[in-house]
């Protein structure tokens, strides 16, 4: 449960947890999550079937593993590169030193639809 309250009233979000690429996101309507790079235009809409949890105002249904007949579907904003990771190996007192640096490849989405 995700519940909010304001003046007494009691609000709950509804939110899925989703496989997406080998790895799970917590998503809700509108949100805007970077995933690993996926096949799909900029602009295409994509749809996520591999769903593991809904909660819909309390109500929460578990798969074993994924939830038949529930999906997300989402809209690919952007593919860009992630921020620069160096990697910098080094062995004392042996002369060894190594350099690399390494970028991500990324994909915007917004999440449209929990259903």
């Amino acid at each position: 449960m995700c519940p909010l309250t304001v003046r007494n009233v009691k609000i709950y979000f509804m939110y899925a947890i989703v496989d997406i690429a080998g790895q799970q996101f917590k998503v809700e309507k509108d949100n805007k999550i970077f995933v690993n790079r996926l096949d799909a235009k900029e602009g295409a809409s994509i749809t996520f079937d591999k769903v593991l949890l809904i909660d819909n105002e309390g109500n929460v249904q578990i798969g074993s593993p994924y939830l038949t007949g529930t999906s997300v579907k989402a809209k690919v904003l952007e593919h860009l590169k992630g921020k620069k990771v160096i990697v910098f190996k080094k062995i004392k007192r042996k002369g060894f030193d190594k350099k690399n640096g390494h970028r991500q490849y990324l994909t915007r989405i917004q999440i449209e639809e929990i259903a």
